[in-house]
């Protein structure tokens, strides 16, 4: 196939509903778990080291203002394993398990003719099984686990190299659970879950390159507590990296747990973080590596993307779960050769959501029966430059939603709901409040305005655009009567199964 029939063919999309598929494009979908999308080099940052995923970004499309719907790992990736938003799919909290009877991005391409598989970490919180949300092999989360400890015999690290105690976190103190010492995990590299989760994907291929494949891998990096390999523990300096400052309006809402941190603390979690984001890197690579010598690179879509984003310091906060833009913007990468050209960055907004669509219309598979995203083919070729006047994320956690525009970030807070997420502040329920922040000239989102007078018609207007969007793809109805933000603070009430 050509490039421009491949163009073609996902341009008009007649959706393959057939039980066998006889050519691709394939799908090969990577998922880092805590991947700020301002920690990689494509993005500006000169310290970071992913020059894989800068390989990546220059040979397809980066989209350089995505952001996720959610803040929290459980809520956003089934999110876009379903292609609704958090509230829709049932899951809003960490702890909430899938329902199986809900719609995936896989079923649908399991339905089209491709064989589909998964290794790594999904936040499923239910035994992994074959068929289990549409994949012919499953090995998620615990299932994931165990195959790495019955397929590799670690060897042993000698006693001289200090290495980090197990991952405590919320018992021990913050330094320790988010790593200030930079100490690797007690494995060398071709012995660490990532590595193996990347050799696996890199037998799946093998095994599939003769057929339509789907193939699902889920790094747990760069999560807390940041791991890395012991042969990594001295790539970066803490003495190269400064926390970001802290705002006047900052202290109230810093979680208690990360008070007692001091400058050097904070220089050697970020530099922890570095070190276990360029661990990610080298495994992405082997797999992108082994793509190409399959032959298989050419007609492969690749997705690149993280589940959300992360503060190193950011408002004094080393962690996400609020809506703040470091929390909230993730990368995402696409790459087609067949489908479409590539060497270009977007600059229009996108949200997470709009990844399900795009997959299934460039691989023919049938649409979702309930869809919150907009392809973002468009895009892909080069036909639009706008995408989204707005993007929406919620943390139900915190009974707590935003909308960003490219002049301003907008959040509202029920403050009633007191948070059992670990990150208590000095007022766990400070009562209703609206957040409104200037990003063109506070991009750092440090002065709130949404109290001065003359912001009122700004906060209206974005208050209302937000109901909207819970208006628009919840599946329940306020009760008639209420206002706009009693009508915000029904919908920010978990209602996970």
């Amino acid at each position: 196939m050509t490039r421009r029939q491949a163009l073609r063919s996902f341009a008009v999309a007649p959706f393959v509903q057939t039980a066998k598929r006889t050519r691709g494009p394939n799908l090969l979908f990577l998922i880092a778990d805590d991947h700020a999308g301002y920690v990689f080099g494509a993005d500006g940052n000169r310290l970071a080291r992913t020059p894989h995923l800068d390989r990546l970004a220059t040979q397809g499309i980066r989209f350089a203002r995505n952001y996720c719907n959610s803040p929290v790992c459980t809520p956003s990736r089934q999110s876009i394993l379903t292609g609704q938003m958090p509230h829709a799919a049932g899951v809003t909290r960490l702890p909430t398990p899938l329902s199986p009877d809900k719609p995936t991005i896989a079923k649908q391409l399991k339905r089209a003719g491709y064989t589909t598989a998964v290794l790594g970490k999904m936040h499923w919180n239910r035994p992994a099984e074959p068929g289990l949300h549409g994949f012919h092999e499953a090995f998620a989360d615990q299932a994931g686990y165990k195959l790495h400890q019955e397929q590799v015999q670690p060897r042993p690290v000698p006693d001289d190299i200090k290495t980090k105690p197990p991952w405590r976190p919320f018992k021990d103190p913050a330094r320790i659970w988010l790593n200030a010492d930079r100490l690797p995990y007690p494995r060398y590299h071709a012995d660490m879950r990532g590595a193996f989760v990347a050799r696996w994907g890199l037998d799946y291929l093998k095994q599939h390159r003769n057929h339509p494949f789907a193939l699902w891998l889920s790094f747990n990096e760069p999560h807390s507590p940041f791991d890395f390999p012991v042969e990594d523990r001295e790539r970066f300096d803490p003495a190269g990296f400064s926390a970001p400052r802290v705002g006047p309006e900052d202290p109230p809402q810093i979680p208690l747990i990360f008070r007692d941190l001091t400058e050097d603390e904070k220089r050697g979690i970020a530099a922890a973080y570095y070190t276990s984001v360029g661990f990610l890197d080298r495994n992405v690579g082997s797999v992108l590596e082994g793509l190409k010598q399959l032959g298989l690179e050419e007609n492969t879509l690749v997705v690149y993307m993280a589940d959300h984003g992360y503060n190193l310091g950011h408002h004094g906060r080393f962690e996400k779960h609020c809506c703040y833009d470091p929390a909230m913007r993730v990368p995402l990468l696409m790459r087609y050769p067949a489908g479409f050209r590539g060497g270009r960055t977007v600059e229009a907004f996108t949200e997470s959501v709009d990844v399900p669509s795009t997959i299934l219309g460039i691989l023919g598979a049938p649409p979702l029966p309930v869809n919150h995203g907009r392809s973002l083919v468009p895009l892909l070729r080069g036909e639009a430059r706008v995408h989204r006047d707005l993007i929406f994320t919620e943390y139900l956690e915190n009974e707590e939603a935003a909308v960003r525009t490219a002049e301003w970030k907008f959040i509202f807070c029920s403050g009633r709901r007191e948070r059992v997420d670990g990150y208590k502040t000095d007022h766990p329920t400070p009562g209703r409040y609206r957040r409104l922040y200037n990003l063109r000239s506070d991009p750092g989102e440090f002065t709130d305005l949404a109290g001065k007078k003359e912001y009122a018609a700004v906060v209206e207007r974005l208050e209302r655009a937000l109901l909207q969007r819970f208006l628009d793809t919840h599946p329940e109805a306020p009760p008639a009567g209420l206002d706009v933000s009693q009508q915000l603070e029904w919908f920010l009430r978990p209602r996970d199964a």
